[in-house]
């Protein structure tokens, strides 16, 4: 074949790949194909899935053949590439919807009238892997922005103040293992002039345990606003679903303080 039957061959053999007619480019392709990419198998099967994944990934896909040099059996071709990411994720990149520009050289051998081998370098894995990295940049921020809501609602429910009780000072310290966790304290005035004491430790850690906790707060201060604060906590924690927790009520100087531990299935 002369030069110019080699160049109209890689010509109709990129239009087959842009797209993905798999069973034009068998017919163009020698039966010893082989590929030399940096990262994908070599054979002639392997290069026809990986074509058919990026075409499958865009829409209105394009390629437009920008210079095209041949020696000898050897055509060189530089090209650009255009397509919308828009129909399903791509070697990790979730689709966008932008347009994918992008540019590379390729080298092809010719034999008995087949493309039998084909070298190339462009900006497409690059590209896309900029494209993945910055989808992961996005779910982290948003991750985090949760994270610090969740924190602040978990914060937001602790008490303000500490009750005060004759011979006693109570100094509470809260330190979650995450961002966010599943420990949790509250004080309840109980009518005989006590002072009740609830801690717990939902099980698990991270925005789980900390709406379960959120959840057991708004629960035990229902009920005591329904029971006036008589007896509460330590009957209830059970039915309410609060992991490991302690009720204890604490009366002015030396009077013993009755403590009691409730605890129940994880909830999640």
């Amino acid at each position: 074949m002369s030069t110019e039957e080699n160049m109209a061959l890689v010509r109709r053999f990129f239009r087959a790949r842009a797209k993905a007619d798999l069973d034009a480019m068998e017919k163009m392709m020698a039966p010893g194909f082989i590929n030399h990419p940096l990262l994908q198998q070599p054979d002639r099967e392997s290069y026809k899935r990986q074509v058919a994944e990026y075409v499958a990934a865009f829409s209105n896909v394009s390629l437009l053949i920008e210079d095209q040099v041949a020696a000898g059996d050897k055509v060189v071709s530089r090209f650009t590439g255009r397509g919308t990411h828009d129909q399903r994720e791509l070697m990790g990149a979730a689709p966008t919807g932008r347009e994918w520009i992008s540019m590379a050289i390729v080298i092809h051998r010719i034999s008995g009238g087949k493309i039998a081998e084909e070298w190339g370098v462009g900006t497409g894995p690059s590209e896309l892997m900029g494209e993945r990295l910055e989808q992961e940049r996005i779910e982290r921020e948003r991750i985090q922005r949760e994270l610090e809501v969740a924190r602040s609602i978990q914060q937001a429910s602790l008490p303000k103040e500490v009750p005060e009780l004759e011979g006693w000072q109570i100094s509470p310290y809260f330190q979650p293992a995450r961002e966010v966790g599943g420990d949790f304290y509250d004080f309840f005035e109980l009518e005989d002039g006590r002072v009740g004491v609830v801690v717990g430790d939902a099980t698990g850690k991270g925005v789980p345990a900390a709406l379960v906790v959120t959840a057991t707060y708004s629960m035990l201060r229902a009920v005591a606003i329904v029971s006036g604060c008589s007896g509460l906590p330590g009957d209830g924690l059970g039915q309410l679903g609060t992991q490991g927790a302690f009720w204890e009520a604490c009366a002015p100087r030396t009077t013993p303080c009755p403590c009691r531990l409730e605890s129940h299935r994880p909830a999640y």
